[in-house]
This record gives C-alpha cells, structure tokens and sequence, in this order.
C-alpha cells in the first residue's frame, strides 16, 4: 500500500516549533509581527488571510491586517508597501494574492524589503534561492521539501521532475530540490512526450493547475507523488470520472455539490510509493511555513 505524506501532521509540528523560536524571542523583548495586506472583497481571500491571522495570534506573532478597498490605486499601495517598509515592528508583509486588475502587483511586490518578503516573491530572494544562498523561500515549496525531509523521502541523487513553471511553486520548488541534490527536469504545457519524462521520476511534483492531469499511466511504480493542485469540481461527470465508487467522496459530493481534486488522477497515487492527499498534504504546510518564515525574519533582520 502506498503511504500517506500526512501535511496536517507535519504543519502541526513546525507550528510548535515555531511557538517554541517565538517564545524564545519574546524571552529577549521581540515579537515577530505581520502585516497582512488584503485588498476588496474577495470571499475566498478574507477566509485564508482570517485563517493566516488567526494562526499569528496562536503561536505568539503579532498581526495587523489592512484592507483597502477594491478602488484604491497603485500609487496608495505603493505608500502603504514604504510605510510598512519603515515599520520596525513588521517583520513580514503579505500582500494576499490576487489584486484587481488595475493594480500593478509586480511593482508591489517588488517594493517590498526583501528582508520582510516572507512570501519569498521579491527578485532577491529568488536570486539568492538560485544561487543557494540564504533566502526568504516561498511557502508552499518550502513546505514540500518539509514534507520529504520530515518522512524521510530521500532526495540526494534521486530524479525529481517537477510539472509546472511558476514564480510561486514549480520554478522556486526546482530550485530547492536541486539544492538538495536532486537531478531535477521541468516539465510545462509545451513538454512533449510529457508521459515519458513522468515515468522517470523518483520524485513527481505536481503543480500545473489541471485537475487530474497526471495520469496513472505518467507515473513510475514506487515513487514519491507530491500534488500541489486544488482544484473544486462541481460537475457530476468530472466527479464520477475521479472518484466513482469513493463512498467518502460521494458523500461530500452529494452534501456540498462539490469535491476537490488534485493535479493527479486518484488513480496514479495506487501506484506511488508515498504521495501527498488532497485536501491534507500539501495544502496545509503553506500558512506554516509562512509563520516559519515571518520568525526566521525576525531573527534575520536583528541579526539572531
């Protein structure tokens, strides 16, 4: 039987850990805080930033939530970014993903100090994750390589081959994969013969944002599947073709109209070694590492 990478397990134990470094620090007069940007209106958004919020204030990190309105223009979030910029008591700035349109978000983002980027979205610390050096790293590949090291998955020597080129998964995550000694290929929508390379991963990460895109027939017997997708399916036909005969999955299907997917086919995980679930693998490790990362900051800027 293939084994679960269990990423709410895991996400625990690094929050602990992080109460543990925010309570030391606490010990000498610091608070590690946050600030978190969440522009309009956006349902699913005013959820996560609530839960990333909430997650501050259990682990002992202070918090400050801003929230413009949907109107206000990039010359505004510029001088909000400089204020925050100038705070010595934020050590982190979140600008929740996405803005509005008319927002220029690549200029924001790169008027962040890097030393608060703890998204790890700024071209300097991109630059100094590609050079292996010290680096604010994005969460949800962060999380990943926890995911492996914490369940002993090897990662020296072994193939990796990661589908999907993001700024925010697929390139930082290949990154560090090589930096740990991986042999790492990057596979996208124009790879051909994308089944061929699949099937030589040791390591298969998967975030091309395609609900069941990998298929059983893309996938090496034996190894490690890390699924990074979340994608919602509400049609009866797309629930059917991943999940007929999951008594669980019906259940919640019929309940809530809805059930979520990867980006792998339920199917490939018979044939993994170990692989991550969704929801419960990776998913969770996100807002932990965004916490590890506001307190390593912290430390970094005072020079702890």
């Amino acid at each position: 039987m293939p084994r679960i990478l269990d990423g709410v397990a895991i996400a625990a134990a690094i929050k602990q850990e992080v109460a543990e470094e925010a309570s030391a620090l606490a010990a000498r007069g610091i608070r590690p805080g946050l600030a978190a940007v969440l522009v309009g209106n956006v349902a699913a958004s005013e959820i996560y930033v609530r839960n990333k919020v909430q997650t501050c204030a259990d682990l002992g990190i202070f918090s400050e939530l801003i929230t413009p309105p949907a109107t206000v223009t990039t010359e505004e979030m510029l001088d909000l970014v400089a204020a925050l910029n100038s705070r010595d008591e934020i050590d982190g700035i979140l600008i929740q993903l996405p803005l509005p349109a008319h927002v220029d978000t690549k200029a924001l983002l790169d008027a962040i100090d890097p030393a608060k980027d703890v998204d790890g979205f700024h071209p300097v610390n991109a630059g100094r994750l590609q050079a292996g050096r010290s680096a604010l790293v994005p969460c949800t590949p962060a999380g990943i390589i926890e995911i492996l090291k914490r369940s002993n998955i090897p990662i020296a020597g072994q193939h990796a081959v990661v589908v999907g080129r993001s700024d925010i998964v697929g390139k930082p995550v290949a990154m560090l994969l090589l930096n740990q000694n991986a042999t790492v290929t990057i596979c996208h929508s124009k790879t051909r013969n994308l089944g061929e390379i699949t099937r030589q991963a040791d390591i298969l990460v998967a975030a091309i944002g395609r609900p069941g895109f990998i298929t059983a027939e893309m996938v090496k017997p034996g190894a490690t599947i890390i699924d990074v997708g979340i994608n919602r399916i509400t049609n009866r036909a797309d629930f059917d073709r991943f999940f007929l005969g999951d008594a669980k999955r019906e259940a919640t299907f019929t309940k809530r109209g809805s059930a979520l997917v990867g980006d792998v086919h339920p199917k490939a995980f018979e044939l993994a070694g170990a692989y991550t679930p969704v929801p419960g693998g990776v998913g969770p490790l996100t807002i932990a590492m965004l916490m590890a990362n506001t307190v390593r900051a912290a430390k970094m800027r005072r020079g702890i």
